[in-house]
């Protein structure tokens, strides 16, 4: 097998190369040594950073107490939330809580239109539920004050109070009632409407 003059300059410029590559691992950037520096820092700068250290230190207790306050205020405040497997479950919770409490009142809620859960904030939906009933006017005042005793946390949303026989001084009342409920039962807008 004979090497043609082609094969010898590759060769010869492959030698070259190695040799340049060695030459500048080993002479011009090779290993240094890196001689040891003393600290530039003086005693009192590192009392100062001490004390500094210190007193955060020392704050930490305080955050983290602040910390496990929020957190029970926070599940005190979560127990009200209406907990659902699903939106028409918890707007089922809701129109049941309206029935109870206008029975306690004997007041007979008819019917039920579910709107759709709207969010309500960034962690939280709303469901609502509107219902018709025809009841006096007293009966009507207990039955909102009977709605603030609940454990959830509901709102009226809408009263719409007609006077139906005015004989028997009675009311055509439509009731939209709302609690919360967590975020994940909020269905979400696909398309430009989410825009």
């Amino acid at each position: 097998m004979s090497l043609t003059s082609r094969d010898r300059r590759a060769l010869v410029l492959l030698g070259a190369g190695l040799l340049t590559v060695l030459v500048l691992r080993f002479g011009v950037y090779g290993e240094r040594q890196t001689a040891v520096v003393a600290a530039s820092d003086s005693i009192p700068l590192a009392e100062k950073r001490l004390a500094r250290l210190r007193l955060v230190a020392s704050t930490v207790p305080a955050r983290q107490a602040l910390v496990q306050k929020m957190t029970s205020e926070t599940e005190l405040r979560e127990r009200g939330i209406i907990q659902a497997p699903t939106a028409q479950q918890a707007q089922a919770h809701l129109l049941e809580t309206i029935r109870r409490v206008g029975k306690a009142e004997n007041i007979d809620v008819r019917g039920g239109d579910f709107p759709e859960l709207r969010p309500l904030g960034s962690e939280y939906g709303e469901a609502a539920v509107s219902v018709n009933f025809e009841c006096h006017i007293e009966d009507l005042v207990n039955f909102l004050a009977d709605l603030t005793k609940e454990t959830e946390l509901l709102a009226t949303n809408e009263v719409r109070i007609a006077l139906s026989n005015p004989k028997n001084k009675l009311l055509t009342v439509r009731l939209t009632l709302a609690g919360v409920v967590p975020r994940k039962l909020v269905p979400v807008k696909k398309g430009f409407a989410s825009f």
